[in-house]
């Protein structure tokens, strides 16, 4: 009786914690990979070929002359054009990463959809897989124009890409994921190493918590900082050096926040802990009041034109 009893305990346990393998489709990121990584150096690969045999090379490199190359115009243009035609050609490199991944993000939106929930990872699905492949392609272009010349053109590609909505005049440092399902307002700031994470994942093999973040107008992470999933940081929110929140966490804005987990911060504390006098905080608040009254009128301007 007691090997019977200890056998249906076992076999009960079993069938608690069985759990189905993750039908992960890596075709799908060898793919992907390969049609953005491929396809952004196609044409500008071509144009700067065609440039160098053509042009440079017969013009500049060929030139038997050394005293031609400074006074005959072709050799001088050759030389001149060098550089330009190099930036453009990684300008066109830029542009078709972003239209490439565009194409392979939109592909996987029209199969599962992003949406709010949490993503169990204990069982094969279409929104567990599209979202790690989504994941993974909007990877490459992140990085490059993170770490290239033209990094704020960060802003461009998120939302050209449509995994991120980010408001005029926002500027978004080097930083840790952000880059699908936020919704950043304007004229805000995202300091070194912020993470504003959409999704965490709960344990090795646990669900995936997956919610927009919507960052309001004028909100400020200075350094450090992480902004859980669903989090709601509204306008003229500051979050000082290390401030991290929760999950779904909503700020009522106009304030100061630190600590973790987040939570305002009294006028003193400000004081202390930025060194600076309440006379300084009145001028701020002067300041984001003329602010908030100047962008009022702009917008009334265009309604009425």
């Amino acid at each position: 009786m007691a090997e019977n009893g200890e056998d249906l305990i076992s076999n009960n346990n079993k069938d608690e914690i069985e759990k189905q393998e993750i039908n992960l489709q890596f075709h799908f990121y060898l793919t992907f990979f390969a049609f953005i990584y491929l396809g952004s150096y196609f044409l500008p690969g071509i144009i700067l070929m065609l440039f160098i045999l053509l042009y440079f090379v017969p013009y500049f490199l060929q030139t038997t002359n050394f005293v031609s190359l400074f006074i005959e115009l072709n050799p001088l243009l050759a030389l001149t054009l060098m550089p330009l035609i190099i930036i453009s050609c990684y300008l066109i490199h830029l542009f078709f990463i972003g239209l490439l991944t565009r194409w392979c993000w939109r592909f996987t939106e029209k199969k599962s959809p992003t949406k709010n929930g949490i993503i169990p990872r204990n069982i094969p699905s279409d929104t567990l897989n599209y979202y790690h492949i989504r994941s993974f392609v909007i990877k490459y272009g992140k990085y490059v124009f993170t770490k290239g010349l033209f990094p704020w053109l960060l802003n461009w590609y998120y939302n050209f890409v449509g995994s991120n909505k980010i408001g005029k005049g926002t500027t978004i440092e080097e930083e840790i994921v952000g880059d699908k399902f936020i919704d950043v307002g304007e004229d805000c700031y995202i300091g070194v190493n912020s993470a504003i994470c959409s999704h965490t994942v709960e344990g090795t093999f646990g669900r995936i918590p997956y919610f927009e973040i919507k960052l309001g107008d004028n909100v400020t992470c200075t350094a450090f900082n992480i902004v859980g999933p669903g989090c709601d940081i509204q306008d003229n929110s500051y979050l000082l050096p290390l401030g991290s929140t929760g999950k779904n966490q909503t700020t009522k804005g106009n304030n100061y926040y630190f600590g973790i987990p987040m939570r305002k911060i009294f006028t003193k504390k400000i004081m202390d802990y930025l060194k600076i006098s309440k006379e300084d905080l009145e001028k701020d608040k002067e300041l984001r009041i003329r602010q908030k009254k100047l962008k009022e009128k702009m917008e009334s301007d265009v309604l009425l034109k």
